[in-house]
């Protein structure tokens, strides 16, 4: 009979530290500390947002219900009043049908497929109230007092409640509080402090909560479906914030043009965490609780309407991050890589002083080795493949700019060049299925130009959409991508191309753009780009799923002109580049992240 030591055995494996390919979970002796160890994964100690896929008509003041995989985006201003509604599937908006009546600063609850959107600023359609069956918007019984900007809570279109707001005459803000059961609104009991452009948060229609709001900007008020309770006061207090989340689970912000400020609700006391990246005002917000919520649109002043979106990941969850590898004997910039995190090769580059090096070493995991140098000294080159089997093509200096070398784990071998010899090209591949595309030609010019190796020679096939320099490459000679760089007259580009082996398309732009950066990845679903020049350095790091990108964790060194290796965005490895000064800091990167823990019987 099978039994668990027959099958796994009982041994624990011994390590003179941390355990080499050691996963999550396992537990092995570490000989120089005498002590067991195991890993676990990396888990956020403070939430943070990263950046979604833009709205695709820019606004504030609008309508958001649902939750960070599933939203609902509607009305606001542009500043022109709209009717605009968008589906949210957790990596793009999508336009769906408009409500009847544009409007702004209009109230919100429910689902992406349930919803109801009512009030509305004084002066346009302050008692009117629509519902969303998840296809379109019908007009259903008004508001009973009008006002503009009010707090929404609610389960979906037949259970809501609306609190707060703004008037046309009289008190600038309310403490009114109605119930809608589907069918009409009712006044229940009153906000203990009028207010409004209040953010309001909750998923029943029993159970909200009221933060902030010209009145009370610091204030905190939660309904229990018969009273509104006074409790712990936000930390900066603010107007025209928003929320997402239920009534003991909740984040807050925004609030200002150049408010970034999120606090986390845990149903007694708010606590300061991750900033927006883009601070504003009249944000659209959604989201389950307080792990995991979405902003989208606002304003940062006059006339400053952005369609951004941001999605928040609360503490508490697995992050990816870069930890310390071994560096490199030779610290250099402008070189290229090849190979996986584990089994990684890095060649060529520039050294301290300037000039080229075909100096090539291999890295096991934890540290570099030197191994046989390439043929030609060159930089600013193009590589792909393995630590076993990899080639090198173009690079400096010119006129050797379309030379190409192959790899075979041992030495290097001189084979077919490029029928077009250029530098700063990107690269995807293997040793035998190779791809080169974009780079700079001389006297400075820059090409879109691309080519495919199939082991024996180069064929030219589809240029790129535009030509351009220093840009990043992943994936394969039939899947690949070509990540930002430098274009002729316009300088630094967001651009991101994808390639199906035929022809190139335009796909969704890098959020940060840059140049000299890296990547690694399988295919041109799945890559990960880090590094760059903006101008200044950068370390921010972004991943690829095929339709959008997210920044991660950056760099812990910004660096450019760096070198890179990974088959996907899970695993990936950084090395060399310049700070600006030239170095040889290794960065390995791990989604989700894993973290040592020792045992101790204390």
């Amino acid at each position: 009979m099978s039994t668990y030591k027959k099958e796994v055995g009982t041994a624990v494996q011994n390590a003179a530290g941390t355990l080499s390919g050691v996963v999550e979970g396992q537990l092995w002796y570490d000989s120089t500390a005498a002590a067991f160890k195991y890993v676990y994964p990396n888990v956020t100690t403070a939430g943070s947002w990263s950046t979604g896929n833009a709205l695709n008509t820019a606004r504030f003041a609008l309508g958001g219900v649902g939750i960070q995989t599933s939203a609902l985006a509607f009305g606001g201003s542009l500043p022109a009043t709209t009717a605009v509604t968008e589906s949210y599937n957790g990596s793009a908006w999508t336009e769906v049908n408009d409500l009847n009546t544009a409007r702004s600063a209009l109230g919100n609850a429910g689902t992406s497929t349930s919803a109801l959107g009512f009030a509305g600023p004084p002066g346009s359609t302050p008692v009117q109230n629509e519902s969303w069956n998840g296809t379109c918007w019908t007009e259903v019984a008004d508001v009973n007092a009008f006002r503009g900007g009010p707090g929404g809570a609610g389960s979906d279109n037949t259970s809501a409640l609306m609190f707060g707001g703004g008037v046309p005459s009289g008190p600038e803000t309310s403490a009114l509080t109605e119930s809608w059961n589907g069918t009409s609104w009712t006044e229940v009991a009153d906000l203990n402090i009028a207010r409004a452009n209040q953010a309001g948060t909750g998923k029943l229609n029993t159970a909200a909560l009221c933060v902030g709001g010209s009145g009370d900007p610091d204030g905190t008020e939660q309904w229990n479906g018969t009273s509104w309770t006074t409790l712990a006061n936000i930390n900066s207090g603010r107007t025209n914030l928003s929320g997402a989340g239920t009534y003991t689970s909740a984040i807050v912000f925004g609030g200002a043009e150049d408010i970034t400020s999120t606090e986390v609700w845990n149903g007694t006391s708010w606590t300061e965490q991750g900033d927006l990246a883009q601070g504003g005002k009249n944000i659209g917000g959604a989201g389950a609780d307080n792990t995991s919520g979405l902003a989208f649109g606002g304003v940062t002043g006059p006339g400053a309407v952005y369609g951004d979106t941001e999605e928040w990941t609360g503490a508490g969850q697995p992050i990816g991050a870069w930890s310390t590898g071994g560096d490199l004997n030779t610290a250099r910039n402008n070189l290229v890589g090849a190979g996986t995190q584990t089994a990684g090769l890095a060649f060529a580059g520039n050294p301290i002083g300037g000039s080229e090096t075909g100096e090539t070493e291999s890295y096991n995991g934890s540290t570099w080795t030197e191994v046989n140098d390439m043929i030609t000294a060159r930089a600013l080159l193009a590589g792909a493949g393995t630590q076993t089997s990899a080639l090198a093509f173009g690079g400096n200096p010119f006129p050797r700019a379309g030379l190409n070398e192959s790899w075979n784990g041992t030495s290097w071998t001189e084979v077919n060049d490029l029928n077009t010899a250029r530098n700063q090209l990107g690269g995807a591949g293997t040793q035998t299925a190779a791809l080169g595309f974009g780079g700079g030609l001389l006297p400075g010019a820059q090409t879109a130009a691309a080519e495919s190796w199939n082991g024996t020679s180069w064929t030219t096939v589809a240029s790129l959409n535009s030509a351009r320099q220093q840009l990043g490459g992943a994936g394969t000679n039939t899947s690949a991508l070509g990540i930002a760089g430098n274009e002729p007259g316009t300088g630094i580009t967001p651009k991101v191309e994808s390639w199906n082996g035929t022809s190139w398309s335009e796909t969704t732009d890098i959020n940060t753009q840059r140049y000299v950066l890296a990547a690694s990845g399988t295919d041109n679903t799945d890559a990960l780009a880090f590094g760059g020049d903006t101008p200044p350095n950068t370390g921010a790091t972004e991943q690829w799923n095929g339709s959008t990108w997210t920044e991660l964790s950056d760099l812990n060194t910004a660096r450019k002109q760096l070198g890179g290796a990974g088959t996907t965005d899970v695993t990936t490895l950084a090395f060399g580049g310049a700070t600006p000064t030239v170095t040889g800091a290794t960065e390995e990167w791990n989604n989700p992240s894993n973290v040592v823990q020792t045992i101790t019987t204390s």
